[in-house]
């Protein structure tokens, strides 16, 4: 099944859902894991909008850098629209399995659910080794999608409908091995922290409300949801919030390695 495609529709949904306040707490704790420094060479790999970017080059002042790598022209023109005026940033379009940057370069490295999407996640993280100097530390955000519990009235319907939703990534399960990937590609100290992102309400500000014009949009024609039960879906979903009945959670992991 195809994957999600990064065009600028996709690229200005993404920009909506990194503002909300579940995204915007995932950030932060994102950056208290990397805990990058003043003077220090920090990549996104994955770097989408450039939030992280532009959040980073103020943790790591004039004297350090930050690098962007994205496969997505869309998304990086926003990056480049963000992070403008500043000196110390580079954003290249390039591939998590070829990062476009020289060997040991670099302080620190995030990928924030990103590797989900590689089909290739050995050589990825093979790149990410290659690319951080020796002590170097990497922090890899990535979501366990078999953790998702969403309520639904027609509960036939959401199984199917989170059945096709799997399809828009390459390992919708990630997590369950990537400490094991991680140790294999060389890193050490390899840890793992869980997350739980929850809401009762279908408030624009929870994960669970934020992705559902997302998943509307990509099941509709996929994995034998048609588009009739796609819009059916997302509008049960808008009544059981209208009637303070809508739940959604889900486990989203924060992994740190050293290189």
């Amino acid at each position: 099944m195809s994957q999600l495609v990064f065009d600028e529709r996709l690229a200005a949904q993404l920009e909506t859902l990194y503002r909300t306040w579940d995204v915007l707490r995932r950030r932060r704790l994102v950056r208290d894991a990397l805990a990058a420094a003043s003077g220090e060479r920090v990549l996104d790999v994955g770097c989408g909008p450039g939030f992280y970017v532009a959040e980073l080059l103020e943790q790591v002042g004039p004297t350090g850098s930050v690098t962007g790598v994205d496969a997505s022209p869309q998304t990086l023109a926003l990056a480049r629209r963000r992070t403008e005026g500043h000196d110390n940033v580079e954003l290249h379009l390039g591939d998590a399995t070829a990062l476009p940057v020289g060997d040991t370069g670099f302080d620190a490295a995030l990928s924030v659910q990103v590797l989900e999407y590689v089909a290739d996640q050995d050589a990825a993280l093979a790149e990410l080794h290659r690319v951080l100097r020796p002590g170097g530390r990497l922090v890899i955000w990535d979501v366990d999608w078999s953790t998702v519990s969403w309520h639904a009235a027609d509960a036939d319907r959401m199984r199917r409908v989170l059945a096709a939703w799997d399809g828009h990534l390459a390992d919708p399960c990630l997590p369950r091995t990537l400490a094991a990937r991680l140790r294999a590609a060389g890193f050490t100290d390899v840890r793992a922290e869980g997350h739980t992102f929850a809401t009762t309400e279908l408030t624009p500000d929870a994960y669970g409300a934020a992705i559902l014009p997302l998943v509307e949009d990509y099941v509709a024609g996929h994995g034998g949801v048609t588009v009739d039960e796609a819009a059916a879906w997302a509008a049960e979903q808008r009544a059981l919030g209208e009637r303070g009945e809508f739940f959604f959670a889900c486990v989203q992991f924060c992994f740190t390695a050293t290189r």
